[in-house]
């Protein structure tokens, strides 16, 4: 993110304000809004891009993804032999 800073004028509901403040602090407001509004981008990225590619794969075949089911027991396996495999790393050092 570049660091030229601008200065914009919003309207934000007081609550909201009083509830940053409280947790931030009043000093800290802009860069709270600054991380705030860099992760929202970022999923609305994300978002974007998943929809762009939503169906990309409806015609290949992938095993273990045959279904919703099955893709999430590829995962679950797939997460249990990486858990294995550091486990097995970490004994070994």
């Amino acid at each position: 993110m570049s660091k030229e800073a601008v200065r914009t004028h919003v309207l934000i509901p007081k609550e909201l304000i009083d509830s940053i403040d409280e947790l931030v602090g009043t000093r800290n407001r802009s860069r709270f809004f600054a991380e705030a509004v860099e992760e929202k981008l970022s999923r609305a990225r994300l978002v974007k891009a998943a929809r762009k590619l939503k169906g990309s794969l409806a015609g290949a075949d992938i095993p273990g993804w045959e279904s919703s089911e099955s893709a999430a027991e590829w995962v679950r396996t797939s997460r249990r032999r990486d858990d294995e495999k550091l486990a097995k790393t970490w004994r070994e050092r």
